[in-house]
């Protein structure tokens, strides 16, 4: 009897491998199989999200109003101004450039370009040389010559021919 139990327990012994081995193929196959219907549905969630979003937008795309493309005019010669800062003579050179989106805006407002000028250098001229030099003093006297230029352009012309005034060139001395 002793030599029948022995043949069973070897036999039982060499199950056991083969017993967790389909354990650990079955646990693998069952691990990639989520993980494949896991990416498969939030790539079709996606795809559905993504072509949904794309038919709503093109109504959207269609109405809005194309943006004009930027027209820039470089005002020639550049400004030199100067000023006094504790008795002590300084000076600035500011090379402009004007951007507009209407050609023709920009065109009326060309014929009071002396007007302008004068404008933009005795904004210039009264600057204090203190604040100049910080980024947020210059900053502040492009938007202060880009609300000059506007205010002139709407009451010469009736509109706002000039978006934004640009400093191309500034240089304290």
């Amino acid at each position: 009897m002793a030599k029948k139990d022995a043949p069973d327990e070897s036999a039982s012994a060499e199950a056991k491998p083969a017993g967790k081995m389909k354990l650990i193929i079955l646990i693998a196959v069952a691990l990639l199989l989520a993980i494949g219907l896991s990416v498969g549905g939030t790539w079709f969630f996606l795809n559905k999200g993504a072509a949904d979003h794309a038919a709503e937008a093109e109504p959207v795309a269609a109405a809005a109003p194309v943006k004009q493309v930027a027209i820039y005019e470089e005002l020639a010669p550049a400004f030199v101004v100067n000023f006094n800062h504790k008795g002590r003579a300084r000076y600035m050179q500011v090379s402009v450039a004007l951007m507009a989106r209407d050609q023709a805006a920009l065109d009326a407002l060309k014929v009071h370009m002396p007007v302008l000028r004068n404008r933009l250098v005795m904004l210039f001229s009264s600057q204090d040389f203190e604040a100049l030099i910080t980024p947020v003093g210059k900053e502040m006297l492009r938007q202060q010559a880009t609300a000059s230029v506007q205010e002139l352009a709407q009451k010469e012309t009736g509109k706002l021919a000039v978006e934004q005034v640009l400093f191309t060139n500034l240089v304290l001395q």
